[in-house]
């Protein structure tokens, strides 16, 4: 049995996505032109971009848009060079924080990052010192209810890593990073549509904050979230 409070944190974030939608559609037209860029225009041939655009399609990003973010990508629209960074640090209680950015300006992301960390009572730190407290990998959730037995046959045969199942009935499909997409759509096909899904830094373990803390650690990761070149959060905390 997996975090007891999984399903009342993915639906937290959901909620959260949905009401910064607006900044979702340029950080997400930024996911896309990088992975065009990286791995070519197709989404038959390029995991990533496909992940990228399902994540727009999700919150309704208008088809024109995803169309000229993968142009950017492939240099037939011009467009901004982005570079991948990632900076590692502590929030509150001690829980780990990773984020994700995309920038064209490192001097000035890092500076917005250091003082998100600072201002609401995180600490940056030095690469690789919280890392190794995350997996990288393909995360699925499915709603409490989900026939779990039929889900696991199905997640087993379409070459799933993992079943878990939380204790608020909540279950989770884990995969590799590059057969998140492969699984995705067996499951699919086999009528499991996951509420959440994406290739994610998934924590090996938990910190529970609740109250004031909880309250506090989540503005860090509003400040952090609404920075331009922040494209993903990753954290060990979870606020009861």
């Amino acid at each position: 049995m997996a975090g007891h409070s999984k399903w009342a944190n993915i639906q937290h974030r959901k909620g959260r996505q949905d009401e910064k939608r607006g900044a979702a559609f340029s950080k997400i037209a930024r996911e896309i032109t990088v992975a065009a860029k990286m791995g070519g225009g197709d989404i038959g041939f390029n995991p990533r971009l496909r992940v990228a655009v399902d994540k727009a399609k999700a919150v309704n990003m208008p088809k024109d848009r995803i169309d000229t973010a993968i142009k950017k990508g492939t240099g037939e629209l011009e467009g901004v060079d982005y570079v991948e960074i990632r900076y590692e640090g502590y929030g509150i209680g001690g829980a780990a924080v990773m984020v994700d950015c995309l920038t064209d300006n490192k001097t000035r992301t890092v500076a917005d990052v250091r003082h998100a960390f600072s201002k609401h009572g995180g600490n940056m730190g030095t690469d690789g010192c919280v890392v190794f407290q995350f997996k990288h990998c393909g995360q699925m959730i499915f709603a409490p209810g989900t026939d779990e037995a039929a889900l696991m046959e199905a997640a087993i045969e379409a070459g799933a890593d993992d079943v878990l199942t939380n204790e608020d009935g909540s279950i989770e499909v884990l995969t590799s990073p590059t057969g998140f997409v492969t699984v995705k759509d067996a499951l699919e096909a086999a009528g499991f549509t996951p509420e959440f899904g994406e290739v994610t830094m998934k924590p090996e373990t938990e910190t529970e904050l609740s109250g004031d803390e909880g309250a506090k650690m989540q503005k860090l990761l509003d400040a952090l979230e609404i920075l331009d070149d922040v494209q993903e959060v990753h954290t060990t905390a979870t606020m009861a």
